[in-house]
């Protein structure tokens, strides 16, 4: 099996951290955390892979929701592995099939199985295909361009219908809704980011009015983020918050820092919470943006925390959203700083030291 250590060493991840004092700090955490790190994502990998049905779908919690099968690919492409070629290749194209053949006539990629959050299922499974697009078959890509350029429109779309103020340039549960959330919008934004690496016409008006509708979010004296206010399950969301500004261009700015501060004094009460594996996904990534001090020190604690309650047959799992979800999740949250998928990316030349 393919190790994660000789993914880090192949791509060089382990020199490509922050300079001078801050790559020390990061490279330290990372050797502190890296055999117990390497073998929990190979037992994860080797859960989601054994687990997975011939059809790409999972059996458990939401296991056939395109957004579930998404996060199980990402998890994949996270850890270095490719659609098409070698290890876990066949299970990739499961898990990018059943998204490609989900799509509707309106552009909604869903199955039937999203519940209410059709939103949440779409945004995920669009960010999916997002990332896999260009490193697929010329064949696979001519299918996966056209289904790709309808579902980034429809993301378009639902941010267009009317909202009032207090909603207007976010997203909610579907397509037509008139309010928004921060945590629909937070994937939604990702989704968006996405393809615009990948040369897709996202406006950047479309952008700019995301983060305006974040940023309502938002309290600057103590740096939380909330769902639909600045305070309102702050500890699970501050996260998706401080992503959505590091990836538009607010790196560095004191709302960043203070977020990030929030983010660290507030972190083991994401433990056991029902949002516990969302929350710490979106930490991971905003901590990581962050770099210098709030990456090293969130790691610690992440590794820390998490890779002792990966239970025996390699997944996580607290009882609320199954085994597929919780190890699909703990794999992106632990994979960030390895940067095998373009949305984990991050601006080396700013100074990272607060």
């Amino acid at each position: 099996m393919r190790t994660l250590l000789s993914t880090l060493l192949i791509f060089g991840i382990c020199q490509a951290g922050p300079a001078g004092a801050d790559e020390a700090l990061s490279n330290s955490v990372f050797q502190k955390h890296r055999s117990g790190v390497e073998q929990a994502v190979n037992r994860a990998l080797a859960y989601l892979a054994t687990n997975q049905s011939a059809d790409g779908t999972f059996n458990d919690s939401y296991g056939r929701s395109v957004g579930v099968v998404s996060l199980v690919g990402m998890a994949f492409l996270s850890a270095g592995y490719t659609p098409g070629y070698g290890e876990y290749s066949e299970n990739l194209d499961r898990c990018m099939n059943y998204v490609l053949d989900s799509q509707r006539s309106n552009g909604l990629l869903d199955k039937g199985d999203s519940g209410h959050g059709l939103m949440y299922a779409h945004t995920i499974a669009t960010l999916f295909l997002s990332e896999c697009s260009g490193m697929v078959d010329p064949k696979t890509q001519d299918k996966l361009g056209p289904v790709l350029a309808k579902a980034t429109k429809l993301i378009l779309e639902a941010q267009s219908v009317p909202k009032n103020d207090k909603h207007q340039g976010g997203w909610r549960y579907k397509p037509d809704s008139r309010d928004s959330d921060l945590s629909c919008s937070g994937w939604a934004l990702m989704a968006l980011r996405s393809a615009k690496l990948n040369g897709a016409e996202v406006p950047d008006e479309a952008i700019g009015d995301a983060v305006g509708y974040v940023l309502k979010n938002h309290d600057k004296e103590s740096g939380r983020f909330g769902y639909t206010d600045p305070w309102g399950h702050a500890e699970t969301l501050t996260g998706c918050g401080l992503l959505c500004l590091e990836l538009c261009g607010f790196h560095g700015t004191e709302s960043t820092f203070r977020a990030g501060d929030f983010v660290l004094q507030h972190r083991q009460k994401i433990v056991n919470n029902a949002h516990e594996y969302y929350a710490n996904y979106y930490n991971s990534q905003a901590m990581f943006q962050l770099g210098g001090r709030f990456w090293a020190q969130y790691a610690d604690w992440m590794y820390g925390e998490y890779v002792p309650k990966q239970q025996s047959n390699g997944s996580w799992s607290n009882g609320r959203n199954g085994g597929t979800y919780g190890t699909s999740m703990m794999v992106l949250s632990f994979t960030v700083p390895y940067r095998q998928l373009p949305i984990y990316q991050r601006d080396e030349t700013v100074d990272e030291t607060p």
